[in-house]
């Protein structure tokens, strides 16, 4: 758990091997939505371009509204309609933007190489397969707070739900009502789960390897975890108190 005062990073509370490189699954996104703001703000690749599939842009994809499935081959619906989660659409625009060169190393460039993370590698796909260590997740999570690397226009464009009103899935916690998501981070608006009583500006990710960051740039706190065991039912009844626990420790701090 960590807080910043004044930019200036305090741990909180630490436990467990911090240095132990360990899959981030779909944290992953985090990375690949800060890489898309690097890419933004130098006039790259703007989040309104129309990257696809059916003309969906760059912010359809990273916030689930493009109507695409899951992976690639699911069942489509038009754009716009309803958050519909998908691994399919984020490793498309990612595949868009960096045509024939590789993921990994885009990702190097924009993200792990400038905020110092060397021990975090994309192992795979690129909206689930970084690999690194929890000091690592903590940079990029510190980098999402101050921002570094992009632009704090940027930043809050990214943590404000983009077609806030639309209804969605969050896996493993289920339907919303809305289901408010950002552009790639998901935010936490009147959603009762993983991100137990933190605020509704809260936003972050989780991951099926049972890693996760929820951070408030307002607080200016995060939480980042890795973990040896996967997502599961564990996951559903703890985060929620724990979450909770935590942003208590460190505004008390």
């Amino acid at each position: 758990m960590l807080r910043l005062v004044d930019g200036n990073v305090h741990v909180v509370a630490q436990a467990g091997d911090v240095e132990e490189r360990r899959a981030w699954a779909s944290v992953s996104k985090m990375a690949v939505a800060l890489a898309f703001g690097v890419e933004n703000d130098w006039n790259l690749h703007p989040f309104t371009a129309s990257v696809g599939p059916r003309g969906a842009t760059i912010a359809n994809l990273l916030s689930h509204s493009a109507g695409l499935g899951f992976e690639a081959g699911d069942p489509e619906i038009a754009i716009g309609v309803r958050r519909v989660y998908s691994n399919y659409g984020v490793d498309h625009v990612v595949s868009v933007v960096v045509g024939d060169d590789e993921p990994a190393d885009w990702l190097e460039g924009r993200v792990f190489r400038p905020l110092g993370m060397s021990t975090t590698r994309l192992e795979g796909r690129a909206a689930s397969d970084v690999v690194g260590s929890t000091d690592d997740m903590a940079k990029l999570a510190v980098a999402w707070l101050r921002p570094d690397g992009i632009a704090k226009a940027t930043r809050d464009r990214q943590i404000t739900p983009y077609l806030a009103d639309l209804d969605g899935v969050v896996p493993g916690f289920g339907r919303f009502s809305p289901c408010p998501w950002g552009l790639g981070p998901e935010v936490r608006g009147d959603k009762h789960h993983w991100m137990g009583d933190w605020p509704a500006t809260s936003f972050g990710h989780f991951g099926q390897s049972g890693a996760l960051m929820l951070l408030n740039a307002d607080e200016q706190i995060g939480l980042v975890a890795t973990s040896t065991e996967p997502f599961g039912p564990w996951a559903v009844e703890l985060w929620p108190r724990w979450t909770g626990a935590m942003r208590r420790l460190a505004l008390a701090t």
